[in-house]
């Protein structure tokens, strides 16, 4: 099988969000399977300026096409790349990519639509690979499955099958309908129509209705995700399609990289530097060095030093799909509650401020670090007893992922991926977004940690226990891959 995965970030190379983490580590682990049948999978990126020079180096150019879109006649270049054994190639385009950002351009339009022309248009130009089967991801790659449809069922793309993967629905790629001929190049297609939707009384051209409507399978990254969207409040505008689709509609749960996301083997826990702070790494039964963690972190950051005092954290960004407004309007209980708080993350400002006030009013029980820190999110895991993740929808998650595998016990709302993997032997949650609900069940957790250390012991044991490395995931992934092409 030769699977094109194409994307608009993957870590290392360039990173905002969880679609970098899938994009950097399930190729890899789909590579890696054992089976009768070998899947070559391989990844195409756009060549941003921002790629760390240490790969940029390494890259090598391979050809160079033009992408026609609508009026417009504009150079593309093919670098390629291998890491963890995987062929990244990358679409370059001074006009398009040699940007500060990845998002959030006025021309973001025009950058997706080029990009997903040039993905199908640079298979046509590279040796020995044409793809069975191209895997889409989210609303930047969503016009891939109609282009092919459309344009590219005459060339040696003509056999390709397209899965489309939703990372988040809440981001559609929504334009005003005039760019599907001026922009797009597809007036005149089916597809003029096809990507045509009514919202808020007013048309407009959606880009992921397109890859819903074209794209051979549908994929999102929890299984019950895939329930949801089904539903009008988790739908977006869209459950009307999904249910259409649901016989090739699926989740499949994603994985975390456990050479970046382990305890015993964390640099940021290990290093001369962190020790001298007094961190250390710890196993699955290290749960007193847990404790050493702790206590580093609380003098770090100017809390109160005692570890029997239970820590909760949130790292996340701080908007309302996270259900941050749960917890600042429980901060008053929180505040009075022999409990720690430390909240890690940006985003919108009443919640970077409230969060800020009371780490004022009590420094000694609460921080608010708003910043983005990658070494403290490390320590952060390792350090905290409970992870905060009462979110309002949640595709995936990684966060409680992470946590357990630092034996963090996630205390959750129950939806998408969170329902999916969190549970009363792993962990806490409630199921009505409710902030009354999520302080009843923060109650338990303080009740479980001082009157019950034997059930909290046992709560981590099954948390650390847990295997969500990319392995089972990939596994699904190239099943689905097969069925497809079988």
């Amino acid at each position: 099988m030769q699977i094109l995965f194409t994307a608009f970030e993957a870590d290392p190379f360039m990173k905002t969000g969880g679609l970098a983490d899938v994009a950097g580590s399930m190729p890899a682990a789909v590579k890696a399977l054992d089976g009768p049948e070998e899947a070559d999978i391989r990844v195409m990126l756009p060549k941003y300026s921002g790629i760390p020079g240490e790969y940029q180096e390494k890259m090598e150019f391979l050809s160079y096409f033009y992408v026609d879109l609508s009026w417009r006649h504009e150079y593309c270049g093919i670098f390629s790349l291998e890491h963890k054994g995987v062929t990244y190639y990358f679409l370059d385009s001074e006009k398009y990519f040699n940007r500060n950002q990845l998002y959030g351009d006025n021309d973001d339009c025009e950058r997706m639509a080029f990009f997903s022309k040039a993905c199908l248009e640079a298979c046509l130009h590279l040796d020995g690979f044409d793809p069975d089967i191209i895997h889409c991801n989210d609303w930047h790659t969503a016009l891939i499955p109609v282009y092919l449809r459309e344009f590219y069922r005459e060339t040696s793309l003509k056999k390709a099958k397209t899965i489309f993967t939703i990372h988040n629905l809440k981001f559609q790629g929504i334009y005003d309908p005039y760019v599907i001929g001026d922009t797009l190049g597809l007036h005149n297609t089916p597809a003029d129509a096809q990507l045509r939707q009514w919202r808020d009384y007013s048309c407009c051209a959606n880009f992921m209705l397109g890859a819903c409507t074209y794209a051979d399978w549908i994929t999102t990254v929890s299984p019950s995700y895939a329930e949801e969207i089904c539903t009008p409040y988790y739908g977006e505008g869209l459950d009307w399609l999904f249910n259409m689709r649901r016989d090739s509609l699926s989740g499949i749960l994603n994985g975390i990289d456990y050479d970046v996301w382990n305890p015993a083997t964390d640099p940021y826990l290990g290093s001369d530097a962190a020790k001298e702070l007094g961190y250390t790494n710890y196993g699955p039964r290290g749960m007193k060095k847990k404790l050493e963690n702790k206590l580093a972190l609380q003098k770090e950051l100017g809390l109160k030093q005692d570890k029997e005092i239970p820590m909760f954290a949130i790292i996340s960004r701080l908007t309302e799909q996270k259900g941050l407004d749960l917890v600042t309007y429980l901060l008053p209980h929180i505040a009075q509650s022999e409990m720690q708080l430390v909240v890690l993350g940006i985003g919108d400002g009443h919640f970077e401020e409230a969060f800020s006030w009371y780490a004022h009013q009590y420094p000694e029980k609460i921080s608010a670090q708003i910043k983005f820190d990658n070494a403290l999110s490390h320590k952060l895991y390792a350090a905290a007893d409970v992870m905060l993740i009462p979110s309002r929808f949640e595709p995936c998650g990684l966060t409680q992922l992470i946590a357990m595998k630092y034996a963090s016990l996630p205390l959750v709302r129950e939806t998408g991926g969170l329902k999916d993997t969190v549970n009363s032997s792993n962990g806490f949650s409630f199921l009505t977004f409710n902030a009354d609900d999520m302080k009843y069940s923060l109650d338990c957790a303080l009740d479980i940690w001082y009157n019950n250390r034997t059930e909290w012991l046992s709560k981590q044991k099954q948390a650390v226990s847990a295997d969500y490395s990319w392995s089972s995931s990939a596994k699904a992934y190239k099943e689905l891959y097969q069925h497809l092409l079988s």
